[in-house]
């Protein structure tokens, strides 16, 4: 569920027309729904009810913006972060140091002390290395680095390949059966103090089954581990549950997960954590475009919109698919290439699409855009850095401004013997 409404012919963002939006800010724009990002934060809590202890870090990959950290620390939500960039992210919209988790298999020293000096609350250790150098770092400083291991547990999570995180050639984790070795070795250096374990198998996961297995088989894992004696409290399953992107498509919700999730990990005495970020965010954003031109084509005409994949990757990157509306559908329809204005033909959002008619002038939408949407964009092309908007009722603030090519420009410095 979104709030996003068609309303006299119109579409608004709860009680906001786009246009106005689009009149004042312009276009491209990302725009958000509070109403939407609470709704989602409190479903996916309540799906998780039945677990006796858990503990929710917002991907903050996802959706880094600011002002959507601060609404999501207001409902309890800490945050899993994979750079010092997001744990500082995290920080400012006032998350507390101990209710963030550091995951990414590329953790460098200085971060590892930037944590560590925050309070950080847990470290996802992504590799025996990994972890003796944390020891060493957080022992030189006296501090001793709360960790659980991060296990790959060769499960296919049937997501997109560029997406998926769990399988044996995906770079994430330490082999299965290598786990409990590794656990115990960690265990025993001064400065860490191993609490648990962690799995995240993939992203935009539609089928229950792969989770189903890969938590059956930490759950045997963790029960391996403490009969050599060693604590296992914590338990990280990470996030990954998917959404719709197409107007019919059903997919397992919240609640289904966690019905799965109470039934999985039965008998477990641990703190279940989770790190849902799409779930949350996806249907909570909307990239609000404006149509250049409608150009002929071979076959079918080009829709010339001004959104770019610098704006919205996920085309590009993965062949995602992102319902595309008119703001004041006109009833008609049309098959139609929807393109952007990069030199590149990997620029394009869908080809031979059944879409609401459209001209030039004409606003439209790519629905779904909350997650990995202005994250993943940037400036190719020289183009600027799209701004994002969130909603709230009747009110709505630019919560990320519009980075215009001249500011980018004067960043840049031609070196004297240049000049």
């Amino acid at each position: 569920m979104d709030h996003f409404e068609l309303r006299d012919g119109e579409l608004y963002a709860e009680n906001v027309p786009l246009s106005v939006i689009a009149e004042q800010v312009g276009t491209p724009v990302y725009v958000y729904s509070r109403a939407t990002l609470t709704r989602h934060a409190q479903v996916f809590r309540e799906a998780l009810s039945a677990l006796d202890s858990v503990r929710l870090a917002f991907a903050v990959k996802s959706n880094p913006n600011l002002a959507v950290l601060k609404l999501l620390a207001k409902e309890g939500y800490g945050a899993d972060v994979v750079s010092a960039g997001e744990m500082h992210r995290a920080l400012a919209a006032g998350m507390p140091g101990a209710d963030i988790v550091f995951s990414g298999v590329g953790k460098t020293a200085r971060e590892m002390r930037e944590a560590l000096d925050a309070g950080l609350g847990q470290f996802n250790l992504e590799s025996e290395e990994e972890g003796a150098e944390l020891a060493a770092i957080a022992a030189a400083q006296g501090k001793v680095a709360t960790a659980t291991l991060r296990v790959n547990p060769d499960v296919d999570a049937r997501t997109h390949a560029k997406i998926s995180t769990g399988k044996s050639d995906n770079k994430f984790g330490v082999a299965y059966d290598r786990a409990a070795e590794i656990y115990a070795r960690l265990s025993a250096l001064p400065g860490l103090n191993m609490r648990g374990l962690a799995v995240h198998i993939g992203s935009q996961i539609t089928d229950l089954d792969p989770s189903r297995l890969a938590f059956g088989k930490m759950g045997e894992l963790m029960r391996g581990i403490r009969g050599q004696g060693l604590s296992v409290t914590h338990m990280d399953l990470g996030g990954g549950l998917g959404v719709p992107y197409k107007v019919g498509d059903v997919l397992p919700g919240p609640a289904e997960y966690g019905k799965m999730v109470a039934e999985t990990t039965r008998g477990w005495d641990a703190t279940i954590m989770f790190e849902p970020g799409r779930v949350i965010t996806g249907n909570s954003g909307v990239l609000l475009t404006q149509v250049i031109r409608v150009k002929a084509g071979a076959a079918n005409p080009f829709v010339v919109v001004d959104a770019a994949m610098n704006d919205l990757a996920r085309p590009a990157m993965y062949d995602a698919w992102h319902d595309f509306a008119s703001v004041r559908p006109s009833g008609e329809r049309m098959i139609a290439n929807i393109v952007g204005p990069i030199c590149e033909s990997s620029d394009t959002f869908a080809m031979g699409r059944d879409i609401d008619a459209v001209a030039a002038g004409d606003l439209a939408v790519f629905r779904t855009a909350g997650a990995y949407g202005a994250t993943m964009a940037n400036t190719y092309n020289s183009r600027a850095l799209v701004p994002e908007v969130m909603v709230d009722g009747d009110k709505w603030a630019v919560v990320a401004q519009r980075i215009e090519p001249a500011t980018i420009l004067a960043a840049e410095r031609v070196p004297e013997w240049l000049a």
